[in-house]
């Protein structure tokens, strides 16, 4: 089912409009519009720019270079063979960090300001970072960490950097990200184009390596990857990553579903039960932003096929639960909170109500505990009896901005508020920001996560100071690094059929073609009241079951499949359907 053109040009024009809504509007004129306050927006901005300083500087106090601090102990964690490796297996010897956090807070650093700190960054990482080690590390977490801050840095630096003015800075990150690529390569030399999980930066792939893989892991490369290639003219990598999405969109189910877990050899489910949250979130995040970063029709037909797939299958009123791919019947009805980035996603898409909707709940359940835990049970109603923690993610907060963006409600400046609260109530310890292991106990671990600073802080700072967004158009990627739309990526499309050798391969005359940015489409249309403008979105929302009592037409809402209105029968039902075109 293809959305009609001007409805994608409308999500794109959101989008856009989401991310640099306040484009030459004073900071002033904004609270004034929204009845904030101009002070009190200034002093939680303060607060933030306390908690990002607060954790920053403990890192580099206790930490720096290795990857992340240990708040309580005020100590470090060489972490990056640790993501992902739940049974700890296979940690290396001899690695010494790769200064993971500082990595993760180039961007940040730029966002709220400090260029001087940015500079001394770029600085120490040009002169000692090196990826010549023998680590074993997760390809997922590496790449939306590592390679998307090494990537995004590099682009800030060419903006924002005195060094690049005074000559100095001359692509060192660039040429960083291009040496971590090139070591992702060999995890994607196999029969199906599924990457390995698992990469040893010096040797590639090991001996036994296992074939497991999640939804996430192999379908969630490409923004940092093909930004990787339209960077250096290597289209190696966005090749691989694209190759991969491919076989995996190939892979879904009857009903558009992917599944959580599959084998990269074989190509085959090992999971079934798939939803929106842990194993499968960015896959579906990555597709939306690809098109709009990219520009290319593939990623928007995907992304739509599977969105209508999720609402059709997992959506539950405002909930999310999962689902055999297979059936469509419910498997588990639970709460993650990874599932907290959805609504972000519908709002870039334009289904602001339904992510109003979601967002609401999530804060009623980050209300009830102080904080989100990372998975609710929704079925009894409580926590689940292992997964109490929460671990500073963003997810939360990074959906709040996002509405905010898109409606100026000041509801959103004051859900923020609320989060900044908990975070100093009950994270904050004096050697950084704790992460919580058991929301019912509020008791600690001694881990400060580095998406603390590359996207917690980030969002709750852009929420209160959005000047950095004005006159530009960013994606921010899983990681929150901030990546640049500009229209030579939509109009150059590299040659994607690499031979199997991974020579490259450089075209200087690439065909041209129209980018999707061509075309403006005022935002505001989007939130037109009237049901029937073709402005409103890809897929309509509220949704509701035929089963539904109603007193009113309008109670009834539009069908998230078809696109078609509902009719509140005479015995109080909804389910006469007309066409809203």
């Amino acid at each position: 089912m293809r959305s009609p053109r001007p409805a994608r040009l409308a999500a794109v024009a959101l989008l856009l409009a989401a991310l640099a809504a306040a484009v030459g509007a004073p900071a002033a004129a904004a609270a004034s519009r929204d009845g904030y306050g101009r002070t009190r927006r200034l002093r939680m901005r303060g607060k933030v720019v306390e908690m990002f300083y607060h954790a920053y500087d403990n890192y580099m106090a206790y930490a720096f270079p290795h990857d992340e601090l240990k708040p309580l102990t005020k100590g470090f964690t060489d972490s990056l063979s640790e993501l992902g490796n739940l049974n700890l297996e296979h940690l290396p010897q001899d690695y010494n960090g790769s200064a993971l956090t500082l990595v993760e807070s180039l961007s940040s650093l730029v966002v709220l300001g400090n260029l001087t700190e940015f500079d001394r960054g770029v600085s120490w990482l040009s002169e000692n970072l090196t990826f010549d080690v023998d680590a074993r590390v997760n390809l997922f977490e590496c790449n939306i960490r590592l390679l998307g801050g090494l990537i995004s840095a590099h682009i800030l630096a060419k903006d924002y950097s005195s060094q690049n003015k005074d000559g100095v800075y001359q692509n060192q990150l660039l040429r960083l990200a291009e040496n971590l690529g090139s070591r992702f390569l060999p995890a994607f030399e196999t029969p199906t184009g599924l990457p390995y999980a698992w990469i040893n930066l010096k040797y590639g792939v090991m001996e036994n390596e296992t074939t497991e893989t999640s939804t996430s892991g192999c379908g969630s490369l490409i923004l940092e990857m093909g930004a990787l290639s339209r960077l250096t003219g290597d289209p190696r990598y966005e090749a691989a990553a694209l190759r991969a999405l491919r076989k995996l969109w190939s892979m879904r189910s009857s009903l558009n579903l992917v599944g959580s877990t599959l084998d990269v050899l074989s190509g085959n489910w090992i999971e079934y039960s798939s939803g929106i949250g842990a194993g499968v979130d960015s896959f579906y995040e990555y597709l939306i932003k690809a098109y709009v970063l990219f520009g290319s029709d593939e990623y928007w037909d995907m992304f739509h096929s599977a969105y209508l797939a999720v609402q059709k299958y997992f959506r539950h009123g405002p909930w999310y639960h999962e689902a055999d791919i297979r059936t469509g019947e419910a498997t588990h009805w639970q709460l993650t909170s990874l599932q907290a980035f959805w609504p972000g996603v519908q709002t870039l898409l334009g289904d602001v109500a339904a992510a109003n909707l979601s967002h609401r709940e999530f804060y009623n359940v980050w209300q009830r505990f102080g904080v989100l835990p990372e998975r609710y049970l929704l079925d009894y109603g409580i926590l689940h009896p292992t997964e109490k923690y929460y671990p500073l993610r963003p997810e939360f907060a990074e959906s709040t901005f996002y509405l905010y963006q898109a409606t100026k409600d000041p509801w959103y400046l004051e859900v923020g508020e609320a989060i900044i609260g908990s975070l100093n109530y009950y994270t904050k310890v004096e050697g950084g920001f704790a992460s919580i292991r058991d929301v019912s106990t509020m008791n600690l671990e001694d881990h400060q996560h580095s998406f603390f600073l590359s996207e917690t802080c980030k969002y709750l700072f852009l929420l209160y100071d959005d000047s950095f967004l004005r006159n530009k158009n960013y994606i921010f990627t899983t990681e929150g690094h901030p990546l640049p739309v500009m229209s030579t990526w939509h109009e150059k499309i590299p040659r994607l059929d690499v031979p199997t050798n991974w020579t490259v391969v450089k075209d200087g005359n690439q065909p041209i073609r129209a980018s999707a940015l061509s075309s403006k489409v005022c935002p505001e249309t989007i939130f037109r009241q009237n049901v029937g403008s073709p402005w409103e979105s890809a897929c309509h929302i509220p949704d509701v079951f035929p089963s539904h009592r109603c007193r009113a037409d309008d109670d009834c809402g539009i069908e998230s499949v078809t696109c078609k209105r509902r009719t509140c029968s005479m015995a109080g039902y909804c389910g006469l359907w007309l066409a809203v075109y």
